[in-house]
């Protein structure tokens, strides 16, 4: 597999519901010189905690036929979400560690006429700016120092579980607050910082008023923001409907330190 160079895997929520989300990332990614191939085909990750609570097989293999594709263009697997992140990285991990399952998954693909030989590796973008692309590279790239006070929220499935994710500390963790504060702006503490959103887990589908009482929470707990940074569109989207200061992608906050104009960038907020 290439440095830099990734089969780009968008889920679902962006393009259906966040394109800004897409478009940021992708003039970012050009800015860093990080290349982004299409996933011709590829469909929902599955969402992990959904699909993998009813019957966590079929949701290895609709993963795995994700993988698969990435692994026919050649390229690690790179992904915005957390969500997919979290089934598609999980999925890559108990692929390589089981090689019953593995050879079960490639059993059912190879009926469909797919060949499934190496198991590509899976990234979120903001863990692979941080362990990966480097803080210091970044840096060169930022022309504009941001002069705001930022509420950063990671989520879940970016951090958990433990065995597959890299953070070091993952009660408080540090890495997305650095890639924030690379920009020039200020990652401040709040009580409900390393809570969940919310939405996740089925509970928006299946609870919504409990799950937008959860962002509530959360939202209020947040004194002296500009606004809202996450790593995962569909956080983003859930404590965008419950915010009274602006919620942005991490993507968005780095293009504005880039200097990549508002209305290129489709963005409205005020900060």
């Amino acid at each position: 597999m290439t440095n830099d160079e990734f089969a780009f895997f968008l889920g679902c929520l962006i393009p259906n519901r966040l394109p800004a989300i897409e478009k940021a990332s992708r003039l970012v990614c050009d800015k860093l010189g990080i290349r982004l191939y299409d996933m011709d085909g590829a469909s929902c990750c599955p969402a992990p905690g959904v699909m993998k609570s009813f019957d966590k097989n079929l949701w290895l293999k609709l993963a795995a036929r994700n993988l698969q594709i990435s692994e026919k263009m050649g390229y690690d697997l790179i992904t915005m979400c957390n969500g997919c992140y979290g089934t598609l990285k999980d999925a890559s991990m108990e692929l390589k560690e089981d090689k019953e399952k593995l050879s079960d998954v490639k059993e059912t693909l190879n009926r469909l006429g797919l060949s499934f030989e190496n198991v590509p590796n899976v990234y979120h973008l903001v863990e692979y700016l941080y362990f990966d692309y480097g803080l210091d590279r970044i840096r060169e790239t930022i022309t504009n120092k941001l002069n705001l006070n930022v509420a950063v929220h990671y989520g879940c499935h970016l951090l958990k579980p433990v065995k597959y994710r890299r953070s070091e500390n993952f009660e408080v963790p540090q890495f997305f607050d650095e890639l924030v504060e690379i920009t020039g702006a200020k990652s401040i503490n709040y009580p409900e910082k390393s809570t969940c959103c919310g939405a996740g887990g089925g509970v928006r589908s299946g609870m919504k008023d409990v799950s937008l009482e959860i962002a509530k929470r959360k939202v209020a707990s947040i004194k002296g923001a500009d606004c809202i940074v996450t790593p995962c569109p569909f956080c983003h989207m859930q404590l965008e409907q419950v915010s009274n200061i602006p919620v942005l992608y991490y993507t968005q906050l780095l293009a504005l330190a880039m200097d990549i104009p508002k209305d290129v960038l489709g963005l409205e907020v005020e900060l």
